[in-house]
């Protein structure tokens, strides 16, 4: 059984309030209208055009009968009317975001969609503002400003609503920036609290109920001991993916982005807490627990992708689970409450690592695929985007499958000395990409978490970017 997070809308009433439908992230729908005896006679009820011509990576969401759509830049927010034909444009809400803002983000002007809580809809603009509109009006009930691009930070996630907080985090890794999750009050924008993904415990609101399961995470101060001296300043770990939401452990859990830079040798040691997964309590932003998928992160593996949970046996007794097709290749299994790896197998072609240390959690790098300076190392799988990137995948609590869009990338890359210039990239990395073996290059798969093995696949020519 899934947790309860759907009181508020009710469970079939059709609405999709939030980028994953639910905070359990299990972008699954209960309605049965749609099934495979009719699907083949589906056909275009209306279109709309947005009128631009970026990169489309929002999920609309829907609540009081409208469709809310966020564009790429400027970030347009759109609402349809879905009582009528053709779903008419009730209204319109424009932004207007500081040019400069698009050149500081790094892989397209994209935007991941909105949220939509009491009447509100919350989404965020590239140019690293929160803003909450009137559903009803379109009419702006505050904006504050978290960011600042010449630093080189932006932001492009869904926001996610949380009792009464509004969950954001910042983009810009690939620009030196310092990664963090900010809390704001969803009545009046003011900023509750903010949890930085590297330097000391006090900034990233470590403190005595912070219980990291495996070793290498305990400690004191692991964000700033885990880097050369004042790299922590510049060490990326940006939240620019998905968060979810336990109600019955008030539990919220979000990944962090790469280290900076891309080039591994600037940068000896784990790099916490970059690359890994937390658990904070929402109302205060404290630490519970975190583990680290990549430590030391070689190879651009963010750790931003979803985390879905679910209630089931495992080993015999009942667990709470979350489940996470990870960047570096492999389906973990982890008890959510304690963060402890149950299971980790790999659901694409890896080369970079041999697999994962279930007594000392460390993921086993492949040292022969350690990118080197002045060297072109091969045959890196995946490359740089991840086995799967922050397209989502979606859980059926009726086939107990995860169905997983990703990608079959490998990569060559080689690595230079990068100096950090605020507000200019910090990379200090060069690849090229090309399909995996068999030639394609996407995948969309069905995984069963239980047995750790893949029930059917599907190759695409095209890597699978769209989520499911």
């Amino acid at each position: 059984s899934l947790p309860d997070t759907t009181k508020h809308i009710g469970a079939d009433d059709g609405q999709w309030t939030m980028a994953a439908r639910d905070h359990a992230s299990t972008r699954f729908s209960p309605l049965d209208e749609v099934h495979t005896g009719n699907v083949a006679r589906l056909q275009l009820a209306f279109s709309f055009p947005t009128g631009l011509s970026r990169g489309h990576e929002a999920a609309p969401i829907v609540a009081e009968n409208t469709l809310f759509i966020v564009g790429p830049y400027p970030n347009p927010l759109f609402a349809l009317d879905l009582t009528q034909p053709g779903a008419p444009l009730k209204w319109r809400f424009d932004p207007l975001p500081h040019p400069s803002a698009q050149g500081v983000a790094c892989c397209d002007t994209v935007n991941r969609g909105a949220a939509y809580s009491e009447g509100r809809v919350f989404f965020n603009t590239l140019d690293n503002h929160t803003i909450p509109v009137d559903a009803k009006t379109g009419r702006e009930l505050w904006r504050t400003r978290l960011g600042d691009i010449k630093k080189g930070e932006s932001m492009t996630m869904a926001p996610l609503v949380v009792k009464d907080k509004v969950l954001v985090g910042n983009s810009g890794g690939e620009f030196g920036v310092r990664g963090w999750l900010t809390a704001l009050d969803a009545a009046t924008g003011r900023i509750a609290w903010r949890a930085y993904s590297t330097g000391p415990d006090g900034d990233v609101l470590i403190g005595p109920g912070f219980k990291p399961f495996y070793k290498s995470d305990q400690g004191s101060d692991l964000g700033v001991k885990t880097w050369p001296p004042e790299a922590w300043k510049t060490g990326g770990g940006t939240v620019w993916g998905w968060i979810s939401y336990d109600p019955q452990l008030d539990l919220v859990y979000y990944g962090t982005g790469n280290p900076g830079p891309w080039n591994p040798e600037q940068r000896p040691g784990d790099n916490k807490w970059t690359a890994g997964v937390f658990a904070r309590r929402p109302d205060t932003g404290e630490a519970v627990w975190y583990y680290q998928y990549s430590p030391h992160d070689l190879h651009d593996y963010d750790a931003v992708n979803e985390n879905i949970l679910i209630d089931a046996d495992w080993g015999g007794r009942p667990r709470k689970l979350l489940i996470r097709p990870e960047r570096n290749g492999y389906v973990y299994v982890q008890d959510r409450v304690t963060g402890e790896v149950l299971s980790a197998h790999p659901f694409a072609h890896v080369t970079t690592s041999t697999g994962v240390d279930l007594q000392t959690g460390a993921l086993l790098y492949n040292p022969q695929k350690t990118p080197r300076m002045g060297e072109s190392v091969r045959s890196i799988c995946p490359a740089s985007p991840g086995a799967k990137d922050w397209q989502p995948s979606a859980w059926s609590p009726r086939t107990r499958l995860l169905y997983i869009p990703h990608q079959n990338l490998c990569e060559d890359a080689s690595t230079y000395q990068v100096s950090y210039i605020a507000g200019t990239p910090f990379v200090g990395a060069d690849v090229k990409m090309y399909a995996g073996p068999g030639g394609h290059r996407g995948v969309f798969a069905a995984w069963d978490p239980f047995a750790g093995r893949k029930v059917w696949e599907i190759r695409e020519n095209f890597p699978v970017w769209s989520g499911a």
